[in-house]
């Protein structure tokens, strides 16, 4: 794991390798209700990825869960990504400044995890 700081206080965890096991247990720390979910889309990214004969599911998988990890081992972050998606869900705004909001977010995540 490589470590990354965030202010005086840094991220939760350090951001893992970017493999299934290593996801997982970050995804244990930062967010445990989230396990089952993780273990589902391994699930399906294996089966996929054996059926097409293609790494590309799995690719899928790690991509999707580091940029999730990058995102939740910063509380305020995560937190701020809710609610912008909460304020685009509700539709009684113009979505524009919230959904440039989320992609930089989701930029800063990739670029952290280094995808």
């Amino acid at each position: 794991m490589s470590a990354q700081t965030d202010g005086p206080y840094g991220p939760l965890i350090p951001m893992p390798e970017l493999t299934p096991d290593a996801l997982r247990a970050a995804v244990a720390r930062i967010a445990p209700s989230r396990i089952p979910a993780l273990t589902h889309h391994l699930f399906e990214a294996t089966t996929n990825a054996q059926q097409t004969q293609s790494l590309a599911p799995l690719r899928a998988f790690v991509h999707s869960w580091a940029v999730f990890v990058a995102i939740e081992r910063h509380p305020d972050r995560a937190a701020r990504l809710r609610e912008l998606e909460q304020l685009v869900d509700a539709g009684e705004q113009d979505p524009t400044q919230a959904i440039n909001e989320i992609r930089a977010i989701r930029e800063a995540a990739e670029a952290e995890a280094g995808l």
